[in-house]
Formats: C-alpha cells, sequence, structure tokens
C-alpha cells in the first residue's frame, strides 16, 4: 500500500520528536510505499533528516515530492539525493496576454518576456513528455544541433510547461514578409539542415525514425489492406538505417530565429535516420496535411498554402542544389509516400472519425499510397 505523508512548517530539533511519532504512528505493516509530500515544508533540519532516513530504511520505497527550492537544496547538500528520488516543487506560471510564437502537435509556444519562452503541453500525462524532450535538448546541445535548453518545469494553470531562454528571439512567421527574407530563412534553414544532418550518433542515443514510421503503417491498419501494408512496409525497408541525426518536424512553427542563428525549439521527435524521412515530415507540415482542407496551413502554420509550398520547394531545392530537375522529381515522388503515410497514421490515431474532413483526409492519403505502390519498387535515393 501506498502512504502519502504531508509535512508542513518546520521539522527541527524543537518538534522533531513529536513530529516522528506521528508519522510512523500513520505507518503499519500494510505499507509497501512512502511519499512525503513537502510542499508546505519550508524547513528541515538534521532531525527531520533523520526520520526520513529512518523511514527509508525500514520501507525502502521512500520518496520526496514538491519540495520548495530551499528545502531540495538541504536534501541535495546532504546527498539525500543521491539514494532516494527528490522532486522540486513547480512554479506556477500565467501565460495571459502572452503571445504564441510557436505551435506543434503536443503544445504551444509563447513568450514570457524578451529572454524567456515556455511551452506548454497540452496532454494530460506531460511530465514524462517534458522531462524526455529536455533531456533530449540537452544532448541535442552538446552534439551541436542549434536548440535552446530548458531550465525550469512549471505549472501554467492545469498544465505543465517547459521554460527556455530565447534571448530576443523572433517568430519566422515574422520575418518572411519579403521576398529577400523568406529566401533568406530558406537558405538559412538549408544551412541549418545540413548542420544537423552532419552529426551521427549510436543507435543507442537515438530512435530509428526508418522504425517509427513503419509502426505509423500498423497504426493505419484499419484503413489498409493486407497487400498495401506488406508493400509499404517493404518499400520502407529499402531505406537503410542510418545514425544522421534527424529533427523530424522541421517547419516555421518550431524554428526561432535569434540573431543570425536558427534555434529548434522541439526536441521531442529528434531521431536518426536518412534525410528522406526529414524531408518527408516537412513535406506534410507544409504540403500533405493540406491535401482535401487548403485552409490547414493557415490553421497550423499561420500561413497560407501557397506560401507554405513555396518555403517547402526552396528548402528542398536548395539542400539538393546539386540535383538535376528530374533527379528532385523523382526523389519528391519517394518523400511523398512517406509524408502522406504520416497525414495517414496522424488521422487514423488521433483524428475524430466524425468529421468529415478528417475522412477525408484518411480517403486521399490513402488512394494516394495506392497509386504511388503501384509505381515505385524502393525508396532509397
Amino acid at each position: 500500500m501506498e502512504k502519502v505523508i504531508r509535512l508542513e512548517g518546520r521539522i527541527d530539533g524543537v518538534n522533531g520528536s513529536k513530529v516522528e511519532k506521528e508519522i510512523f504512528a500513520q505507518l503499519d505493516d500494510s505499507v509497501t510505499k512512502v511519499i512525503f509530500d513537502a510542499e508546505k515544508l519550508n524547513y528541515i533540519s538534521s532531525m527531520g533528516l533523520r526520520i526520513v532516513l529512518r523511514a527509508k530504511k525500514q520501507f525502502g520505497d521512500v520518496s520526496v515530492i514538491n519540495a520548495q527550492p530551499e528545502v531540495y537544496d538541504i536534501f541535495e547538500i546532504t546527498g539525500y539525493t543521491s539514494f532516494m528520488p527528490i522532486t522540486k516543487a513547480l512554479r506556477e506560471i500565467s501565460i495571459e496576454g502572452c503571445e504564441k510564437i510557436g505551435e506543434g502537435f503536443f503544445g504551444s509556444v509563447y513568450r514570457l518576456d524578451d529572454e524567456t519562452v515556455v511551452k506548454v503541453y497540452n496532454i494530460p500525462d506531460a511530465m514524462k513528455m517534458i522531462k524526455r524532450e529536455t533531456e533530449l535538448a540537452k544532448k541535442a546541445f552538446m552534439w551541436g544541433v542549434p536548440t535552446a535548453i530548458s531550465y525550469d518545469i512549471v505549472k501554467v494553470g492545469d498544465k505543465f510547461g517547459a521554460v527556455y531562454e530565447l534571448l530576443h528571439a523572433k517568430s519566422i512567421k515574422d520575418l518572411i514578409k519579403s521576398e529577400k527574407s523568406l529566401k533568406a530563412f530558406c537558405k538559412k534553414s538549408v544551412e541549418t539542415l545540413r548542420q544537423i544532418h552532419s552529426i551521427e550518433v549510436s543507435n543507442q542515443e537515438l530512435p530509428s525514425r526508418r522504425e517509427q514510421v513503419i509502426e505509423m503503417i500498423y497504426d493505419s491498419k484499419e484503413f489498409l489492406q493486407h497487400q498495401l501494408m506488406d508493400k509499404l512496409v517493404r518499400i520502407i525497408a529499402t531505406i537503410p538505417e542510418s545514425e544522421t541525426v534527424l529533427h523530424s518536424d522541421f517547419h516555421i512553427k518550431n524554428v526561432m530565429m535569434q540573431g543570425d542563428e536558427l534555434l529548434l525549439i522541439d526536441m521531442e521527435t529528434l531521431s536518426r535516420g536518412h534525410p528522406i524521412f526529414e524531408f518527408a515530415a516537412m513535406h506534410s507540415a507544409y504540403i500533405a496535411f493540406a491535401c482535401v482542407n487548403k485552409n490547414n496551413t493557415m490553421e497550423f502554420l499561420g500561413i497560407p498554402l501557397e506560401l507554405s509550398e513555396k518555403i517547402f520547394n526552396l528548402i528542398f531545392e536548395g539542400y539538393y542544389s546539386d540535383k538535376t530537375p528530374e533527379e528532385r522529381e523523382d526523389m519528391l515522388k519517394k518523400i511523398s509516400v512517406i509524408s502522406y503515410l504520416k497525414v495517414l497514421s496522424t488521422r487514423a490515431v488521433y483524428g475524430d472519425k466524425m468529421n468529415p474532413l478528417i475522412m477525408q483526409d484518411i480517403q486521399y492519403s490513402v488512394n494516394y499510397l495506392e497509386k504511388m505502390m503501384n509505381q515505385l519498387d524502393t525508396l532509397y535515393y
């Protein structure tokens, strides 16, 4: 049985014996896990630490949650954080009146001030994802991926968020209002993608994007005939595994401009694989998700489809400037297969099947995949 003990005020030499008796009066042989909730604890002395240590020795599975910064520091200085789980209380902030400067599938990014932004997650159990993404951001930064590192996890109403330092960073949508600035952004995107793709990591450090895409096929099995499923799995498998780092969700809502550098603000999709997967994810964001509802790019990216397509094409052509137009056309066919597979799987897993537009997206994607499977035997380029 799990038992939560709420600690309050101070635990020191004056009241330590009394507090100890009160705590252990609540614990019996049926208890297998003890959680000390320290949200309202202002100070803990060596006497209080001994009480926690006694519980640890007696029950084994003991943790401290919601420790205020001063209390957490005491646990850390005395070494308690090295042998038992101890978490800090989360700072609470408000985003009322804050500008939304970015948006992904799992959350939105708001500017708090000139120096900081917060990514607020819109899923119920976000803490696991936040911790994973912040750890990935630290790794990515050390590898040389241009990104910001989160320095705080906060509560935003009934949701959770991660705070990042982004000094005077600007949203891309505000920077591409002229032809000159648009081309400059696309050129910088090509440089950034090449920088990311120059990094290689071991297969233990990042998940395989190829395996993730194959999983998309199985997620969509409700709408795919067995023959089409088998062909999709086989054709995805023609793309060799690679240790190349991929962002896998590179679009204007996940990129900020800081000075003359692009910074990525979403590391959740970081993976490894062939660059075809990078461009497939970009194609789906900029083009494929608007296959039926042409307003999707305006709703999601804040730009019309014509501009969205132009951004993708400029980046794609710039990245593969050494290829002929005929070669790029063939590459684009292969990229589009994975792109529409992403549309299909996203709608199949997260879409409202009662929404006619969602079902039209699904049917369009299935028809497109059937057509392309009759034309292609490999996706490798």
